[in-house]
């Protein structure tokens, strides 16, 4: 069998599709779990979104429920609303619309410099740590069980 290794060191987004589009297919042949989700309507988005006095953003959580788990993809609100509440109010929202979602887990990652110690303070667990990711901090994996 002969081959040929080429190194591209700029994005290719013609190859990334074609490795994805493998790397599903591979993925749904061996998993039933990874089949199903990809039909439409098995992943349901959750956006919480809070704005100010005038309409504005100013944060909010967006999120997604799969596997009866309820994922956390992005949360952040600006600076001067944090301390009062908020952040634990949008949490505990988020996680009463997962439940009724089917949700049974939380699962989320963030950095030592983001909010490890906020979502510990709210019952969830690291369960993966990737040490000096970025250099002088970490990069964690937490979980939390809705039962």
């Amino acid at each position: 069998m002969k081959y040929s290794i080429d190194v591209s060191l700029e994005n290719n987004e013609k190859f990334s599709t074609f490795l994805n589009t493998k790397i599903r297919e591979f993925n749904n042949e061996h998993s039933i779990h990874h089949k199903n989700v990809r039909k439409k309507g098995s992943v349901q988005p959750i956006n919480i979104i809070v704005t100010d006095d005038e309409g504005r953003w100013i944060g909010g959580i967006t999120a997604e429920t799969y596997w009866n788990w309820l994922e956390i993809n992005d949360f952040w609100f600006e600076e001067k609303f944090r301390g009062k509440g908020l952040g634990s109010s949008l949490l505990s929202k988020l996680e009463q619309i997962g439940l009724i979602k089917g949700a049974t887990q939380v699962l989320l990652t963030t950095f030592k410099f983001q909010a490890r110690s906020f979502y510990e303070l709210h019952g969830y667990k690291v369960v993966g740590e990737v040490k000096d990711y970025p250099p002088g901090s970490s990069y964690y994996t937490m979980v939390k069980s809705l039962k």
